[in-house]
């Protein structure tokens, strides 16, 4: 097989007046739901492709791809209403534009309501090559394509309109003086990336970190969207970075990301490993919540350790919304690191099920969010859907894997030219 190098250029400048480098476009931030951390490394130097078969896919033959379908088609609707040579490469060395998916998109739609297995992979043969994906910084490493796969999901709040005694802790919109610079509009070699911060006498300063937020930074604003009953279930929210929430007549309404505030991401699961406070056995969430009960004088502490905030938005018609902007589709969406996958990717996943089982989970996912502790080549994190079986299943997912990306033909007759 023909290997190909997709190079990542890197980035010299890590800060710019003093502030955290973000990606300016992102809609929504998730993250596996703290489980026991394990070793990973963050692949910083490329992807390599290398063309395969339909048949090198394991378990091609088994799935039935319905859910898959409906994913992808939700993410041919955005593309199709770009112009032809619109970049959607969502910041991924792999360049691809609207064009590439016209005539996939435009077959999908005949079959967007097809229940036929077969059919369905027909259409996939036809449309789409598959690529073997490894990190281009492990070489020749047989276990180069191998990757950690998480989990995440929709968390589920009960919370009021109004604040109470039951209901005191506020789910906060976004502030009107956070402010975000698309740097790429001042350097095109900063294309992608951005800044948050807000002004301060002309200045541009990092925006105030949770504690400080937490501390009543944000207090009587008028930000408060809605109030929870349970701060560990508002972190839990800002970690996944959408969610549902019950309200006491039963209505339920969806939240989703809005903004952050330019903070990096840090796990309290390991800040209570590395103080001696649990095992990495007992750093799930059941196991970090236990712990707050425990020391519930602590947990101001252990929440502030992770300095990023989250924001959001009140969300109508199907959610959660991903990164792309498009609802994610339980067990179809994953989270990639999108310096290396762009959006809307179709990719063959080969793993195993949550929870240490040897049970293959071998299925078609589309690339439709992207999250904080989501970098790597071969890195994903696999979406639920919502409620306690979700939860548990994510919680439980910590799995190696590889995937191979399913390019729509003229990109992948491009990436065969250049190889």
């Amino acid at each position: 097989m023909t290997a190909l190098f997709v190079s990542l250029r890197r980035l010299t400048l890590c800060l710019v007046l003093g502030l955290v480098v973000v990606g300016c476009d992102q809609q929504e931030e998730t993250h596996a739901p703290e489980p026991a951390p394990v070793e990973e490394h963050a692949a910083t130097e490329g992807m390599v492709l290398t063309p395969a078969a339909f048949t090198d896919l394991p378990g091609w033959q088994q799935d039935d791809m319905v859910g898959a379908v409906q994913a992808l088609w939700r993410s041919c609707t955005r593309l199709m209403a770009l112009a032809p040579d619109r970049d959607v490469s969502s910041g991924s060395s792999l360049q691809t534009v609207a064009g590439d998916w016209a005539q996939a998109c435009t077959a999908l739609d005949a079959l967007k309501a097809e229940q036929n297995p077969d059919l369905i992979r027909a259409f996939f043969e036809a449309h789409f090559q598959p690529f073997a994906a490894k990190d281009a910084a492990d070489g020749d490493d047989p276990q180069a394509d191998q990757g950690l796969f998480t989990g995440y999901f929709e968390a589920e709040l009960n919370g009021s309109l109004t604040r109470d005694d039951t209901f005191k802790t506020p789910l906060y919109a976004r502030p009107k003086d956070l402010i975000t610079v698309d740097l790429g509009q001042f350097d095109e070699s900063l294309k992608g990336k951005g800044v948050v911060g807000q002004v301060d006498e002309g200045r541009l300063i990092p925006y105030p970190d949770r504690g400080t937020i937490e501390s009543g930074a944000l207090a009587d604003k008028g930000l408060e969207l809605l109030w929870i009953d349970d701060p560990v279930d508002v972190f839990l929210l800002q970690v996944q970075g959408s969610g549902r929430v019950i309200l006491p007549d039963g209505n339920v309404v969806q939240v989703g990301f809005a903004a952050h505030n330019g903070r990096s991401y840090h796990s309290i699961g390991r800040w209570l490993i590395d103080q001696g406070e649990l095992q990495a056995h007992e750093a799930s969430w059941d196991g970090i919540r236990g712990w707050i009960e425990e020391h519930p004088d602590r947990a101001s502490e252990l929440f502030a350790y992770n300095p990023r905030f989250i924001f959001f938005r009140l969300l109508d018609g199907p959610g959660p919304i991903g990164a792309e902007g498009v609802a994610l589709t339980p067990e179809r969406s994953m989270a990639v690191d999108t310096r290396f996958i762009p959006l809307g990717m179709p990719l063959w996943l080969d793993t195993v099920r949550p929870g240490g089982s040897k049970e293959p989970m071998q299925r078609l996912m589309v690339a439709q969010d992207k999250g904080g502790a989501i970098k790597g080549v071969v890195r994903g994190d696999f979406f639920w859907g919502y409620g306690d079986d979700a939860l548990a299943q994510a919680g439980r997912m910590k799995s190696s894997g590889r995937y191979f990306l399913l390019l729509p033909n003229p990109l992948a007759d491009r990436v065969k030219a250049t190889s």
